[in-house]
């Protein structure tokens, strides 16, 4: 395997950090790498909203449920995916832009998710770690005016970014052929790759917990999906002028 191949594999999501701030350089650095993510069309539909300043981090991280690392990270980036600047371009152009359709909302919600693991491969290159915030849509309203989001943007998830002050193990992933499929998609390996996986996950979560935690993949994915959740992102994407059509 090559240096590449071999941080891919090692990567760890992050949840304490040291208080040493970022340089200038390598948060550019980051950004950059971010940017030269392959975009549909080119159209470069996403925005990055940098946080450094400690009461909105704090805000941030009671609005993402409670989570301190949010806080005391030294980099906090909001990933949004971003119609606004492409609206600016067809008006350039005095072009009205049609923005309330599924495939606008799908690519910028894309090329925002493609951006932000680029930036996460170049800081993890840096000697510095990361974890995504998903929590970050548990109140987009009030993310949206605490960060002055306008519209035609919203906030898909957030970064902490900084230099670990933790060295937790991988988390295992699925074998390989449970999401691996030649020539067509087949679900005969989804039972004995489940199987393995949960005893695999089982072991995993002993360990990392000193036995207080007992429990499989297979139930921490039926806990999570058994209701649905932020079913309030819909009528807020709407209202941000991400339609459905």
């Amino acid at each position: 395997m090559n240096d590449v191949i071999q941080l891919l594999q090692r990567h760890r999501s992050i949840r304490r950090f040291k208080p040493d701030p970022l340089s200038a350089e390598q948060v550019a650095a980051i950004l950059r790498s971010a940017q030269l993510a392959s975009s549909s069309s080119n159209v470069q539909a996403y925005s990055v909203i940098g946080v450094t300043d400690p009461a909105k981090k704090r805000e941030l991280a009671v609005l993402s449920g409670n989570q301190p690392y949010v806080e005391e990270c030294p980099l906090f980036l909001v990933w949004c995916a971003d119609l606004l600047r492409l609206r600016h371009a067809c008006e350039r152009q005095q072009v009205e832009m049609v923005h309330g359709t599924m495939e606008n909302f799908v690519v910028a919600t894309v090329d925002v998710a493609l951006a932000a693991q680029n930036a996460a491969i170049a800081a993890e290159s840096l000697g510095l770690g990361i974890v995504y915030i998903g929590g970050i849509r548990n109140q987009p309203a009030e993310v949206t005016r605490l960060l002055q989001i306008p519209r035609l943007v919203y906030p898909v998830f957030g970064m902490c970014v900084g230099y670990p002050d933790q060295d937790p193990d991988p988390r295992p992933r699925l074998p390989l052929q449970a999401v691996y499929h030649e020539n067509s998609y087949s679900a005969e390996p989804f039972r004995e790759a489940i199987d393995e996986y949960d005893q695999i996950m089982r072991e995993y979560y002993r360990r990392r917990t000193g036995g207080k935690r007992d429990t499989t993949w297979s139930e921490e994915m039926a806990a999570k999906f058994r209701q649905a959740a932020r079913k309030h992102l819909r009528a807020y994407l709407e209202e941000q002028g991400f339609g459905f059509e």
